[in-house]
């Protein structure tokens, strides 16, 4: 079992961002705040999902034991034909509102995997890009960051200056092919300078953060449990033509390769931690496991209970028995809810459904979960 120290423990991250530094110039990043006591606890907490793969628009909203469940709908209106509705696509991005006393936070993580559906669902959501406190990019494949670029082109003059963008590790910035079923090919690359264009603050959080004051990420995800990684991509390492991954920060053993298998080491999940409730846990892909993904949660927190876990699991690549023992110990875990989303797959629906009957919630794009 690791202990909250040793999730804590972060001096190699200062050198990293040094090295980055130093490689990057005038776009340096900075160093994300690191938790040092006790996380921050919040009186309530608003999940909108605002990209996701499937719409079902006459889905009836309903209210359980605290949480308020909102289902989108049409997007019609009174007085008008019908217009655009909410886009569905295989990307996620979800949008966060935290409140404690009088103070209210607003973060996006994730962006979709195109800036159409994201733009286009932001806006009939109601999310106001000047509001935005913080982004976060859980990793750095395209069907979470495609969205990204084309929204901040859309909303750079709206967004906060030095708007921080939080960020796993360096690998985050590589180029990737994907390497698995059903096809191979270019997943593209973030792009570094419309990040700085867009007046980005590009901040490294390898350890676990505080965000936006209000929640935390959990750092890098340690390997720990019965959970498999698969790696569907290929990084390349280094840098061409300004984008792709600084080989100098990234492992030795790496540096000098031209592709390394993804090891995901830079996906960090966002959490906050709900008064009188415990934690809720936005996972987004979960490819170091989401048993793994809980448990750095509560090393890096200190918080034992698991109110709610939202996000995508990763399971549908994997077969039965594999996604029933991630059902057994997301049981023992005891979570209140789980709301899977994204990656997860219809047959851990169907089992957890079974298995933890009464807590697994069905979610769509444009979703609204109201934590208090």
């Amino acid at each position: 079992m690791i202990s909250r120290r040793d999730v804590l423990r972060g001096g190699g991250a200062g050198v990293l961002t040094g090295v980055i530094a130093a490689l990057l110039g005038d776009a340096k990043p900075t160093r994300a705040e690191t938790l040092s006591g006790a996380v921050p606890e919040i009186d309530a907490l608003t999940v909108r999902v605002v990209v996701d793969s499937y719409q079902f628009a006459v889905a009836p909203s309903k209210t359980q034991e605290g949480v308020d469940i909102q289902h989108f709908g049409w997007g019609i209106r009174e007085g008008n034909p019908p217009g655009r509705t909410l886009i569905s696509e295989f990307g996620l991005a979800m949008h966060v509102e935290s409140r404690r006393g009088t103070e209210a936070r607003r973060v996006l993580l994730d962006f979709g995997f195109t800036p159409e559906a994201l733009v286009n669902n932001a806006e009939l959501l109601g999310i106001d890009p000047s509001l935005l406190d913080a982004l976060v990019l859980s990793h750095g494949h395209y069907d979470h960051f495609g969205g990204l670029v084309g929204f901040l082109h859309t909303h750079n003059s709206r967004l906060k200056p030095k708007l921080p963008f939080y960020v796993g590790g360096e690998d985050c910035f590589c180029s990737r092919q994907w390497t698995g079923p059903p096809a191979r090919g270019d997943f593209g690359v973030l792009d570094r300078q419309a990040l700085k264009n867009a007046n980005l603050a590009v901040t490294y959080a390898e350890g676990p953060s505080l965000i936006a004051d209000h929640g935390f990420t959990t750092g890098q995800i340690r390997l720990r449990s019965f959970e498999k990684l698969l790696s569907p991509t290929a990084m390349k390492i280094g840098v061409e033509h300004g984008v792709g991954c600084h080989a100098e920060a990234l492992p030795e053993n790496e540096r000098s390769q031209p592709t390394v298998p993804d090891q995901f080491r830079h996906e960090i999940a966002t959490c906050f931690n709900l008064k009188d409730k415990g934690l809720v846990i936005l996972t987004s892909c979960s490819h170091r496991g989401v048993v793994n993904t809980i448990e750095q949660a509560r090393a890096a927190s200190g918080v034992k209970k698991v109110h709610a876990l939202i996000g995508g699991f990763h399971l549908a690549p994997y077969q039965d028995d594999y996604v029933q023992r991630t059902v057994v110990a997301l049981g023992d875990i005891d979570l209140d809810y789980v709301i899977p989303l994204h990656c997860t797959g219809e047959p851990f629906y169907d089992k957890a459904r079974t298995e933890m009957p009464g807590k697994v919630l069905r979610s769509y794009t444009g979703t609204r979960f109201v934590f208090s």
